[in-house]
């Protein structure tokens, strides 16, 4: 079990919950910024620019363990050539980084290396279940999840080992799709996109969090996982499930999903993939799922 972690992204929608669940099990967190403040004691911030090459090797002391959440937002900027490029980089170059500290930096005995990933790496599979034996898919979401696991690869060495976490729809009340699906249902304006048929493999913000600590915890996970419910559900009734903890009615007719590629262009395949995963090795692994059930999920989010 690590007692130091260093942790990339820790500002964001997991990090923040993440660094606060670690350090409530007595774990000394490190923590990698463009912009380190220092203003939390109970962390230590440390300096890097992975554009330029730049990494504080001082934030790899008595580290035995990494927990890799850093990269572009997907979704945050329309996909031109060069912000697809930024979304790749952002994910590769960081790991590289990281990988040349591991090797150079005296003294470093890093265990342990737990990367992000997504299940875009599956590409729009309709209906098939998929498990993480199922191969990668084709599209741009796809592309960079693969480039993303091959760079967490390259990181790893005979000693360290790595976990690639593919991780579904993140459910969160402060960031994430949840507000942006949530917002037009509350206004009255809701509606299920295209068919509703593509399944929407979702999860927690609390499993994400409880499913890193296990994957830091527990030496006998080791490669690629599944992080999302055991129940996913399509579009559709993801929708109408929001829609009823809400209290709000879905009236509009769904989105046409000619209209989401007219008014979306590539970037449709954040809403039109369809990826029905299958979380049982991580389950098999002796994690429990606090939310199975999107009901459960939802009504804990929004009481």
């Amino acid at each position: 079990m690590s007692s130091t972690v260093l942790i990339t992204g820790a500002k964001g929608l997991i990090g923040v919950p993440l660094v606060n669940l670690l350090l409530s099990r007595g774990k000394t967190i490190h923590t990698l910024s463009r912009t380190p403040t220092n203003k939390n004691s109970s962390i230590k911030e440390f300096g890097w620019d992975t554009e330029n090459g730049y990494l504080d090797e001082r934030s790899l002391e008595g580290v035995e363990a990494i927990i890799h959440l850093a990269g572009e937002n997907i979704g945050e900027k329309p996909w031109t050539i060069k912000r697809k490029q930024q979304i790749i980089s952002s994910r590769t170059k960081s790991l590289q980084l990281l990988s040349g500290a591991i090797r150079s930096t005296t003294g470093a005995n890093i265990k342990t290396l737990v990367s992000s990933s997504a299940v875009g790496y599956y590409g729009d599979r309709a209906d098939e279940i998929l498990t993480e034996d199922s191969p990668a898919g084709t599209g741009f979401l796809a592309e960079t999840c693969v480039e993303w696991e091959q760079a967490a690869d390259r990181a790893a060495t005979e000693d360290l080992r790595l976990v690639k976490l593919r991780t579904g729809v993140v459910l969160a009340t402060g960031g994430g799709a949840l507000p942006k699906i949530a917002g037009p249902i509350k206004a009255g304006f809701g509606t299920v996109l295209g068919t509703g048929k593509q399944w929407m493999p979702w999860i927690h913000i609390d499993d994400v969090v409880h499913a890193y600590a296990h994957a830091l915890e527990h030496d006998q996970v080791k490669g690629a996982y599944n992080l999302s419910s055991p129940q996913p559900v399509t579009n559709q009734v993801f929708t109408h499930e929001v829609a009823k903890v809400l209290k709000k009615n879905i009236w509009l007719p769904h989105v046409p999903e000619l209209a989401l590629r007219i008014a979306l262009g590539e970037m449709k395949a954040i809403v039109l993939s369809s990826n029905r995963t299958d979380s049982a090795k991580l389950q098999q692994s002796g994690f429990d799922f606090r939310f199975s059930h999107l009901q459960d999920a939802l009504l804990d989010l929004y009481g």
